[in-house]
């Protein structure tokens, strides 16, 4: 296979993603690639690791760039279950919205969702930033050990449940906040971070002033012998 210097276009309407995928897999792929039809194909431009630049046309299903690194990919549209789960490095941007468990595990990289995404956005992320246009489900960061979740608009039921060291800025309401999660002061460091993140993420007209940033409160990292029966 000769290195991908140009834009290369796969259309999924005849071409098995199995092929597609492997092509993107190749240790000299590069350039720009753009995928089109994917009609809510499942795992689409999974395990890319290369510095490229993907672009996919429409809507996709379950695990869309999952475990990326160092690639760009672009969904013009919705995005199913886990897009970008388990992503170490790069950029992932849903266009559109997205279903549960968005960057579930991630440890790394910048994961922006223009819409809305449903439950467990951020389940457990090691390190990802993700930026969210629009609301979030309930359950979201539960049990985040680190990264960044910052949310433009609102938050459902159990935000931050049993989190870690994440931190999470959220514009809209919260519903209700999950156990150890508590609202934080919001110091210059604070309002520094989020301002890039923001940027970073295309939002460059949003005021780091109207966002509350909730963490842990580390209640749940000691053992007290008051709660001994409960062990």
């Amino acid at each position: 296979m000769s290195t991908v210097t140009d834009t290369r276009t796969f259309n999924l309407a005849d071409t098995p993603l199995r092929e597609v995928n492997r092509a993107l897999h190749q240790d000299d792929v590069a350039g720009s690639i753009a995928i089109s039809n994917p009609r809510g194909a499942h795992s689409v431009a999974a395990g890319v690791n290369a510095p490229v630049e993907i672009t996919i046309e429409g809507h996709v299903g379950y695990y869309a760039a999952g475990m990326n690194q160092q690639a760009s990919i672009t969904i013009a549209g919705n995005a199913g279950v886990g897009v970008a789960e388990n992503m170490m490095s790069g950029r992932v941007h849903v266009r559109g919205n997205a279903s549960q468990s968005a960057g579930a595990t991630a440890h790394g990289g910048l994961l922006v969702i223009d819409g809305d995404a449903a439950a467990r956005c951020g389940i457990s992320m090691k390190g990802v930033d993700i930026v969210v246009g629009g609301s979030i489900g309930h359950m979201s960061a539960f049990m985040a050990q680190a990264g960044r979740l910052v949310v433009r608009g609102d938050a459902g039921d159990a935000l931050g449940d049993s989190i870690y060291e994440a931190r999470l800025y959220v514009k809209g309401q919260v519903a209700s906040l999950g156990a150890d999660c508590v609202a934080k002061e919001m110091r210059q460091e604070h309002h520094d971070e989020l301002r890039e993140l923001l940027d970073a993420a295309g939002y460059p007209e949003d005021d780091t002033s109207d966002y509350t940033r909730y963490g842990s409160a580390r209640q749940l990292y000691h053992f007290k012998t008051d709660n001994l029966s409960a062990y």
